[in-house]
């Protein structure tokens, strides 16, 4: 399975989150990035917060350098 990542870089906030995530399964991915949202950004841990965050995964893992900022 190709590992997989989600990077709050890309995704601008008042936190200026730097925090990227990688896992080897998309659950365990899941999983982590769902932990993040809730306790750092302070989202609600829903179905749509789940969905909302697998359509964010991008095969591969982070780049170094800073990613260009998308919105939500």
């Amino acid at each position: 399975m190709t590992r997989q990542y989600i990077d709050c870089r890309e995704y601008p906030s008042d936190t200026h989150c730097s925090v990227a995530i990688s896992a080897d399964t998309p659950k365990e991915l899941l999983e982590a990035a769902v932990q993040h949202a809730v306790t750092v950004h302070g989202h609600e841990d829903t179905p749509e917060l789940r969905h909302q965050l697998v359509s964010l995964f991008k095969p591969g893992t982070p780049p170094m350098e800073m990613p260009a900022a998308r919105t939500l």
